[in-house]
């Protein structure tokens, strides 16, 4: 393989000239281009040891460099991470074909390096039903105004499933209490609804009460004392956070907000509802992408196994 000469970093510094600045800025998400900032540091590492994602030389990528990133991604990440990664690289290899430093031959050439077949399961866990009352508990029993805020999130990611980045960009406006109805802006900015019902429209009702009505975050940040200093948007970090404590105070294993996201598709599946709606629901792209946390062929594998039997009767 080539070794890749580096630009010079004046050069790089200008982000208009930047591939890699330029495809992270298209990105819609913030999680997305924090993910796929990590995934070019990761495979610009694999090139040059002293580069990252803004200092190296993209477009002096070629097919064989490419091909020599998914050898060695292959031989450390599961096939969805070494997608990912490649998917990273042809975003900015397409950004240096548009400003011109690439041909269109070379562009193409370098992004045919098919990526990795293969499937895991996925990654995380399911909140029991005793363990979601337990997080309901512990929130409910802190009488601060945390409290009636962390109750709100807690059910609405549990009832709704959104990512912790859609909770803290939703605004007091996406939300309409009369009937329920909450808009939720998901990736790509593709907007899709979701209803708060049930005891998550109490415990919705009990938090507004305490945010009061001004215009901004529908969910905003708590200090210490227990006060609301503004009506500005909380962090994902924040939510990640909220929940860890939660858990710790509820006696809950450890838990991602993912995880609460799986639980909200697995027990909607569960139930009985159909994959179609649970998937626009959360907001899939695709079906496909709903059917990796369908417990179900878990469940009849299980009950399958138990058909056989092992005549072992232990040790004398």
């Amino acid at each position: 393989m080539n070794k890749i000469v580096l630009k010079n970093k004046k050069d790089l510094a200008r982000l208009d000239q930047n591939p890699a600045a330029i495809y992270l800025t298209s990105l819609n998400s913030e999680g997305g281009r924090r993910a796929m900032k990590q995934a070019l540091n990761v495979c610009a590492g694999l090139l040059s040891s002293d580069a990252n994602a803004a200092s190296f030389a993209w477009h002096t990528l070629r097919f064989q460099h490419v091909a020599a990133i998914r050898s060695k991604l292959t031989e450390v990440y599961s096939p969805a991470s070494v997608n990912k990664m490649l998917a990273a690289v042809r975003g900015v290899l397409k950004a240096a074909w548009q400003l011109g430093q690439i041909s269109a031959e070379d562009y193409y050439k370098a992004a045919s390096v098919e990526g990795m077949n293969g499937t895991t399961l996925p990654a995380g866990r399911e909140l029991t039903p005793a363990e979601i009352a337990a997080l309901m508990s512990a929130c409910e029993h802190d009488t601060t105004n945390a409290g009636a805020r962390d109750a709100a999130i807690v059910a609405l990611m549990y009832l709704c499933g959104p990512r912790r980045e859609e909770v803290v960009a939703l605004a007091l406006a996406d939300y309409d209490a009369e009937s329920g109805r909450l808009v939720v802006k998901g990736k790509g900015n593709k907007e899709r609804t979701a209803w708060v019902v049930d005891n998550a429209a109490w415990a919705m009702a009990d938090w507004l009460t305490v945010r009061g009505t001004d215009p901004g975050a529908l969910f905003v940040a708590v200090n210490k004392s227990g006060r609301m200093a503004n009506r500005e948007h909380m962090t994902p970090k924040t939510i990640y956070s909220m929940l860890a404590k939660r858990a710790t105070e509820a006696g809950v294993k450890s838990f991602s907000p993912h995880d609460m996201r799986r639980t909200f598709v697995s027990d909607l599946l569960d139930a009985g509802a159909d994959i179609t709606t649970v998937s626009k629901m959360a907001g899939h792209a695709n079906v496909t992408t709903t059917s990796r946390y369908d417990r179900r062929p878990e469940d009849a594998k299980r009950k399958a196994a138990s058909l056989l039997h092992v005549p072992y009767a232990g040790r004398a």
